[in-house]
């Protein structure tokens, strides 16, 4: 239908600005991607390694040019979740966890035919080491007391502490720390320099860009054979165009007419468009709910610098207040992956923890000072399902794994009854339908939630904050918008519908968040708080688990038997309620491209911002026309 296109016709079609490219890109050579940071504001800056190059990353950056030690896959990988990928093999450390050797690959070369060797290595740790203000500058600085390059091919980081997780710096979750070009940036100062055009060492190189920021087109290397992602093959486009599309509307039209190959995301609403009215489009799940699970963990974030929220008994009465099948509806439309535990329902995370541990929710117990009760229902999961399966018919699976995969298994039954009696077994009070705190004022929450730019959580929070109310709280939403991660992040709010949980997703270890919480890092109120711990909770248990993670090597089950620990805490004290998946409804258009990963076939993460959809490219071929 499009044939061969030029960038200036794309422009026409609303994709690219007027001041595209003359020079020809076949369209069927060409796989056209949503870049979710829309249109960037200083596109001819690609130095990844500051501050200003955050918003530029997902332009083709991070998935296709840049490269590191070891990926992770947040699904199940090409060939296990574990990549080593400049590295030759994972990390080897010391008895004591005190010094870090790296082999490098042999033959990996940068785009200018420069090979890549420890001197870039090197090179990278000491320009942070020596420079503050780089992305990553405080965790090589607190981390790293020297590195050395024995040989072109080996690398080792003695460190300042034991640390059994230092690899997580140099390991692709989302992204992670980037190995620079001494040649390139040798004797430039590393804030300043754009980096433009970047040397690239991955399978592809810049082609071009519009200096307006709406598009960026990157083409395969003539000596892709020369990358890490050569292991698997041959990248199958030639070229990959990571474009502006517009608002959600936009984006569906624009997929209907073939001319948006992947929609990082769009709404339930989109969403349910394409899946009926464009043959050719497809999701991770290949029927209701369609959308894949981030392995991050939207949740009630309760402030616990708050003195309201320091009972564990309040926390418990207002998870109970909550109707999650309701907020379900609301917030996807159905289409949510719900958890009833502080780990994400996503990648191999099922079989890791919530499948082990259900029998183990089925018994948990909660005294309300009047009853024992058990809160935890298996079947919610299964309820929602049914709730949908009148209006979704065949697209709602019927196999009760795929259901628990879909739509998330147990969650806490609401019951108003215990709720009350937990809130009168803290002191509080009810006058009417209304609560009065020990102190005897009105219980007041003020529930932020982000606004316009993540609606579904926006829709989630107004949902719990009327269930709250029918139940007797004074709850006030307060829709922050551009300020939210601002204010979330300064602890100016009482409650937040936020995440304070991300993992690797493929891989059970919940290092990627858990050593975050520790109460080493809880700020004061009034000052920023260093990510994750939003919540600013913390407990001597807690630290005793987060510490004795520190002290066992990455994949030694001691980590999973750990992880089952932090969460059986977790649901004993709630010091959030864990909500569901931040699902993504990624739409991946099957008229010029096949071998999508999908959870069929999940090879990778289909969201394409994330610096593993580089591995997408080598299942990626040209549909035959």
């Amino acid at each position: 239908m499009l044939g061969r296109l030029t960038l200036a016709v794309l422009a026409s079609a609303a994709l690219f600005s007027a001041a595209a490219s003359a020079q020809e890109v076949p369209r069927n050579q060409n796989l056209i991607v949503e870049n979710p940071n829309g249109t960037i504001a200083n596109p001819d800056w690609f130095n990844i390694w500051t501050p200003a190059g955050n918003l530029n990353q997902p332009t083709g950056l991070h998935q296709l040019a840049m490269d590191t030690f070891w990926y992770i896959d947040p699904d199940y990988g090409l060939d296990g979740v574990w990549d080593n990928s400049l590295a030759a093999e994972p990390p080897i450390y010391n008895d004591d966890f005190t010094q870090m050797t790296v082999r490098l690959r042999e033959g990996i070369y940068w785009s200018d035919g420069v090979e890549f060797t420890a001197d870039d290595v090197v090179f990278t740790a000491e320009t942070h080491m020596k420079t503050d203000g780089l992305v990553r500058s405080a965790a090589f600085q607190v981390n790293v007391e020297s590195v050395e390059a024995p040989d072109p091919y080996t690398v080792v980081f003695n460190l300042k502490r034991p640390n059994s997780r230092f690899h997580s710096l140099f390991t692709v979750r989302w992204n992670a720390a980037w190995i620079m070009p001494k040649h390139v940036f040798e004797g430039k100062d590393p804030l300043t320099f754009n980096f433009n055009p970047p040397v690239s060492l991955g399978a592809y190189t810049l082609h071009s860009y519009d200096p307006n920021g709406q598009w960026f087109t990157w083409e395969k290397r003539d000596d892709w054979e020369r990358t890490t992602l050569a292991r698997f093959g041959e990248p199958g486009p030639q070229y990959v165009t990571y474009v502006d599309p517009g608002p959600p509307d936009r984006r569906v039209i624009a997929q209907m007419n073939h001319e948006l190959d992947i929609i990082h995301d769009v709404s339930p609403e989109g969403m349910f468009t394409l899946a009926r009215e464009a043959p050719s489009s497809i999701a991770w799940f290949d029927g209701f709910p369609y959308a894949h699970p981030d392995p991050t963990l939207p949740a009630v974030l309760f402030n616990h610098q708050h003195e309201k929220f320091q009972n564990r008994d309040v926390r418990w009465a207002l998870a109970l207040a909550i109707d999650i099948k309701a907020v379900a509806m609301a917030s996807y439309r159905g289409a949510a992956t719900i958890s009833a535990i502080q780990v994400p329902p996503t990648g191999t995370h099922p079989d890791y923890y919530h499948i082990p541990l259900s029998e183990w929710l089925s018994e948990f117990e909660i005294d309300t000072g009047q009853q024992v009760i058990r809160p935890y229902d298996p079947t919610i999961g299964e309820q929602i399902a049914d709730m949908l399966r009148p209006s979704m018919g065949d697209a709602i699976p019927s196999d009760p794994d795929k259901i628990m995969r879909a739509f998330g298994a147990g969650w806490w039954k609401q019951d108003l009854e215990a709720a009350a009696q937990l809130m009168e077994k803290a002191g509080f009070t009810r006058r009417g339908n209304d609560w009065y705190m020990p102190n005897g004022e009105r219980f007041t929450i003020r529930l932020m939630v982000e606004g316009d730019g993540r609606p579904v959580m926006t829709r989630a929070g107004t949902m719990i904050a009327q269930q709250w109310r029918d139940f007797g709280v004074d709850v006030t939403v307060e829709n922050a918008q551009a300020a939210f991660f601002t204010r979330r992040n300064g602890g100016d709010f009482e409650v937040a519908i936020s995440w304070s949980v991300e993992t690797w997703g493929g891989h059970p270890d919940l290092s990627f968040f858990l050593d975050s919480w520790h109460s080493d890092f809880v700020a004061p109120a009034g000052e920023v708080q260093s990510p994750r711990n939003w919540q600013r909770w913390s407990s001597p248990e807690l630290d005793k688990i987060i510490e004795q993670i520190r002290e066992v090597e990455f994949d030694d089950p001691k980590g999973i038997e750990l992880g089952h620990e932090f969460v059986k805490l977790m649901v004993e004290e709630m010091p959030t309620i864990p909500l569901m998946a931040y699902n993504v409804f990624t739409v991946m258009d099957t008229t010029y491209w096949t071998g999508y990963p999908t959870a069929d076939d999940p090879y990778t993460n289909p969201v394409p911002n994330w610096a593993n959809s580089r591995y997408m490219m080598v299942r990626l071929r040209p549909t035959q026309q």
